[in-house]
């Protein structure tokens, strides 16, 4: 759980800065979407093999996470013991008590948004014969609803973020001092606020006409 979290929030990380390159304008962002599927690691390997042996990697640490998280519930469950022993609930943040949910909500937004802009099956303003990233991303973010929605779906991630990274740390043995969990904290706070703003910095400007 605590090593396929972070190889996963290292993504969103590294995501997110290749997002903030629609600030550099069509043939910025569309040259570094070719690169991404083309020109990785070329020519140690063929081109175009970097994204797929990439996407191989990612599904296994989202089934793994996964897998994880289901394993976890049922262990935690069966420790309960009986149902009629009264447990005391120690003192949670609410990302912490809505970590399962919140996973299962950010599977359902992982979903969509490969539906949408890579098998492009779920089109939001743009056609799915449309050759350039960048078209398609201003199409769909200059509608609110979309925005509004990658808000909404931006919140639970970083809630998630938040707590997960804290929590995979802890995991590997770094809250070890009253000094320790402060800096932790500090630090899954630092993470996820940077992603919430350098995930929404873009839409929003796409929607107020910054970037078009």
């Amino acid at each position: 759980m605590a090593v396929t979290g972070l190889i996963l929030i290292a993504f969103l990380l590294v995501h997110m800065f290749g997002n903030l390159k629609m600030f550099l304008g069509a043939e910025a962002f569309d040259h570094y979407a070719e690169w991404l599927k083309q020109d990785v690691l070329y020519p140690f390997m063929p081109k175009g093999w970097f994204i797929w042996l990439f996407r191989a990697v990612m599904l296994a640490a989202i089934v793994l996470h996964m897998w994880s998280a289901y394993s976890l519930t049922m262990k935690a469950r069966q420790a309960h013991g009986s149902r009629y022993v009264r447990a005391t609930r120690k003192s949670q943040t609410y990302a912490a008590r809505t970590m399962r949910w919140g996973g299962v909500l950010l599977a359902g937004f992982l979903v969509f948004h490969l539906l949408q802009f890579t098998a492009r099956l779920v089109t939001t303003g743009f056609s799915a014969t449309e050759p350039s990233p960048y078209v398609m991303v201003i199409a769909s973010f200059k509608q609110w609803w979309v925005v509004a929605a990658y808000a909404i779906w931006m919140v639970a991630v970083c809630m998630h973020v938040r707590h997960g990274f804290w929590s995979a740390f802890t995991t590997l043995g770094a809250n070890v001092s009253r000094k320790a969990r402060q800096i932790l904290n500090g630090l899954a706070w630092f993470v996820a606020v940077l992603l919430y703003a350098g995930f929404m910095i873009m839409p929003i400007a796409v929607l107020a006409g910054q970037v078009k």
